[in-house]
């Protein structure tokens, strides 16, 4: 799902797109960024209302290309800088974590684990 359909279906405003035909293929919705370092999150969205320079830079240590900031959260100019400088896509959507993450769900986008776990069956059929 390429990053502007991901901001039209959270009602999103996008602040920032490297690419936004970028296609990301899983997402993870979490405040805590320790459990986001817990997985390979490659072509992952992070849905998060947590809104800080500290989710920017989790994001770019695990190469997340998009992060949506969930409950009217709104993102400060360092951390746009931050974003950009590292080619990470923002959008900021007034919607809660659940909505936005039952609508991507309902569109198609796979949970990180459920992604992880169809690339493993993948590898194994081949």
């Amino acid at each position: 799902m390429n990053i502007e359909r991901v901001n039209e279906i959270v009602e999103g405003t996008l602040l920032f797109a490297p690419d936004a035909a970028c296609s990301c293929e899983s997402a993870f919705a979490s405040d805590l960024m320790s459990d986001v370092l817990r997985y390979y999150m490659e072509n992952t969205i992070l849905i998060t209302g947590l809104c800080t320079l500290q989710t920017i830079r989790t994001a770019e240590i695990s190469n997340i290309p998009c992060i949506v900031f969930a409950r009217g959260k709104q993102v400060s100019d360092p951390m746009l800088q931050l974003a950009k400088e590292n080619g990470i896509a923002i959008i900021e959507s007034g919607l809660t974590l659940f909505e936005v993450s039952g609508r991507l769900y309902q569109h198609g986008l796979k949970s990180v684990q459920e992604y992880l776990h169809s690339k493993k069956e993948e590898d194994r059929q081949r």
